[in-house]
C-alpha cells in the first residue's frame, strides 16, 4: 500500500512589512494613504496566490490585514448636531476596517473632514487586526483557472484566511453591538469584511460592478418600469440633457453621451436575478435602477447589499393592490406607514419599532406628482392617496380563509397591499438610508376589479410611463438638497456611528 505520508507543518506567517500608524489632519492625506497601504496588502496576497499556483512554496500561510481608521475624541464640547452623522455621541476612542478606498475616496474624504472640523482632532491611518480574505484581494472580474489551483498541495484555507461570517453581521447597523472593555467603538456601520462581501454580491445579483451605482436608488417589481427607464435613458444620454454622462446596463455596457451604440462592456446572454442600470452623473449623482422581482426576500436581499454603499435614498416605485372602494386603477399610493406582514426582517428589527414618515421624501414625491399630473391641492387627492402600506409574504393570500388577513388591514387603516414595500422601508430605517414608497393601483382584489388583458396592455403603457417620470424627477429633486437636510435624525439611534 502507497504510503503518502503526512503533510510538513505549516511555517511561519508571511506578511508584507509592519506599516507604521500615522496621524493626519488633512482627509485627504489620509485617505491618500489608505489607498496606497490596501492595494500593498491586497497585491502581496494576489502575488503571494500567484507564486504557489506556480508550484511555489506551500509550506507557509500568507496573510495581509485591512487598513484601520481611527480617532479619539475627549471632550464633551457640544458639536453642531443638526446634521445627523459627522460626530460622535461621546468622547472615546472610534475606529473602523476600511476597504475599496478607491471606490469610497470621496466618501471616506467627506467623513473625516466633518469629523475633524467638529472634533478639531487629527485621525490616524494603521492596520488593523483583521486579516483580508483571499477571496476578497483579488481584482474585480478577475479569473482563477482551475488548473492552477490544482498546484496548490494544501487546502486554500490552510495557506489564506478566507471570508469570516463572524466578521459580516449586521451588530453595529441593528444598535446591538456592544464594544468588549478597552475596545474601540465602531467609527462606521459596516466592517471591511462585511462591505467586500456585499460588493461581491452586487455584482453576482445585477450584472454590474459596484462603480457604477448612484447614490440614488429606484428599486422597481415589474420589467415594464425598467423598458421605460433603459428607453428614458437613452434618450437624455443621446442629447447630453440634465448632465447625465453615461448609462449602464447589465455586463457593464456602457453607453456614454452623446453615442447611441455601447463603448464597452459585453451584453448578457440571460438576465441575472435582480438587473440594475445606472444613469450616471458625475459624483454617483444620478439614479440607478433595479429590478427586484416579486417577494420580500429578494427586497430584503437587494438593499443588505446596496446599503454599504451608502446611497443618500432609495425608493419603492411599482404596483400594489388598492384597497379601498374609492380608488381607481392607475391612482397612486404615498406610503405614510407601513403594516410589516412581510417577516424577513423581524430578527433584525423588532416588528414594534416604528418606521417613521421622512418629510423630505414625502415632500419630493408629492411635488413630484403634481408637477408631473398638473394637479395640485385638493385636487391632487383625485389621483393620490395618503397612508399605510401593507406588505405581506404571501402572493395568494386571496386563496386562504381572508377574514384575519381582511380584518387585519381594516384595523391597521392600509389603503395598498404589496409584497416589497415595507421591506425596503425598514431596511432603509435599518441602514440609515432615507426612504419612500409612491406606488400604482394595478387591481383591486377585494372589489373583484381586476384588469382584462386588452385594458392591461394600455394601462401598463399609460401609467408606467408617468409613473417612472414621477420617481426621476423625485430623484432629481433630492439629488439637489444639501445633505445635510436630506439625512434624517429620526434615523440615527442613541450611540451612533460617526461615518454617514
Amino acid at each position: 500500500m502507497k504510503n503518502h505520508g503526512q503533510p510538513r507543518a505549516i511555517g511561519p506567517i508571511a506578511t508584507p512589512e509592519p506599516f507604521v500608524r500615522q496621524s493626519f489632519d488633512d482627509p485627504r492625506k489620509a485617505v491618500a494613504v489608505l489607498r496606497s497601504l490596501y492595494a500593498r496588502n491586497t497585491q502581496f496576497l494576489r502575488d503571494s496566490f500567484a507564486s504557489l499556483a506556480a508550484g511555489g512554496d506551500s509550506n507557509r500561510r500568507y496573510r495581509a490585514f485591512y487598513p484601520e481608521i481611527s480617532v479619539t475624541t475627549s471632550s464633551y464640547t457640544q458639536v453642531d448636531a443638526r446634521q445627523s452623522y459627522g460626530h460622535m455621541p461621546t468622547p472615546g476612542h472610534y475606529s473602523t476596517t476600511i476597504t475599496q478606498p478607491d471606490l469610497f475616496e470621496t466618501y471616506l474624504i467627506e467623513q473625516l473632514d466633518l469629523i475633524m472640523r467638529n472634533h478639531g482632532v487629527p485621525v490616524a491611518v494603521s492596520e488593523s487586526e483583521t486579516p483580508i480574505p483571499l477571496h476578497f484581494a483579488f481584482l474585480e472580474g478577475t479569473y482563477v483557472d482551475g488548473a492552477a489551483a490544482k498546484n496548490i498541495k494544501r487546502p486554500i484555507r490552510d495557506l489564506f484566511d478566507v471570508p469570516d461570517l463572524d466578521g459580516t453581521d449586521d451588530q453595529i447597523a441593528n444598535g446591538t453591538y456592544e464594544a468588549p472593555v478597552g475596545r474601540p467603538r465602531p467609527l462606521a456601520q459596516f466592517t471591511a469584511q462585511r462591505v467586500d462581501y456585499s460588493l461581491h454580491r452586487l455584482q453576482h445579483y445585477t450584472a454590474t460592478s459596484p462603480n457604477h451605482f448612484q447614490n440614488f436608488v429606484l428599486f422597481t417589481n415589474y420589467q415594464f418600469y425598467i423598458d421605460e427607464f433603459c428607453a428614458r435613458a437613452r434618450d437624455l444620454i443621446a442629447n447630453g440633457d440634465n448632465g447625465y454622462t453615461e448609462f449602464v446596463e447589465p455586463g457593464n455596457v456602457i453607453i456614454r453621451r452623446d453615442e447611441r451604440r455601447p463603448a464597452a462592456g459585453v451584453i448578457t446572454a440571460r438576465l441575472p436575478q435582480m438587473p440594475a442600470y445606472h444613469l450616471k452623473k458625475p459624483d454617483y449623482a444620478g439614479i440607478t435602477m433595479v429590478n427586484i422581482g416579486v417577494g420580500p426576500a429578494n427586497a430584503k436581499t437587494i438593499t443588505d447589499h446596496i446599503a454599504v454603499l451608502r446611497p443618500h435614498a432609495w425608493l419603492m416605485l411599482g404596483h400594489c393592490a388598492g384597497l379601498r372602494d374609492t380608488q381607481a386603477l392607475g391612482d397612486y399610493v404615498l406610503a405614510h406607514a407601513y403594516m410589516r406582514e412581510d417577516h424577513v426582517l423581524d430578527d433584525d428589527l423588532p416588528l414594534w419599532v416604528p418606521l417613521p414618515a421622512l418629510a423630505e421624501i414625502q415632500v419630493a414625491l408629492e411635488e413630484a406628482v403634481a408637477e408631473v399630473t398638473g394637479l395640485s391641492g385638493y385636487d391632487l387627492k383625485r389621483v393620490m392617496r395618503t397612508g399605510t402600506v401593507a406588505s405581506i409574504d404571501n402572493r395568494n393570500w386571496e386563496l386562504r380563509d381572508r377574514r384575519g388577513p381582511i380584518q387585519r388591514l381594516s384595523q391597521s387603516r392600509a389603503i395598498a397591499l404589496d409584497m416589497e414595500s415595507a421591506t425596503i422601508a425598514a431596511n432603509g430605517f435599518r441602514f440609515r438610508v432615507p426612504y419612500g414608497t409612491l406606488l400604482c393601483v394595478s387591481d383591486k382584489p377585494l372589489h373583484g376589479e381586476l384588469k382584462l388583458p386588452g385594458m392591461a396592455t394600455e394601462f401598463y403603457k399609460r401609467q408606467v410611463a408617468q409613473h417612472l417620470t414621477i420617481g426621476i424627477r423625485t430623484m432629481e429633486k433630492l439629488a439637489d438638497m444639501p445633505l445635510e437636510r436630506l439625512h434624517s435624525r429620526k434615523l440615527r439611534n442613541f450611540s451612533e456611528t460617526a461615518f454617514q
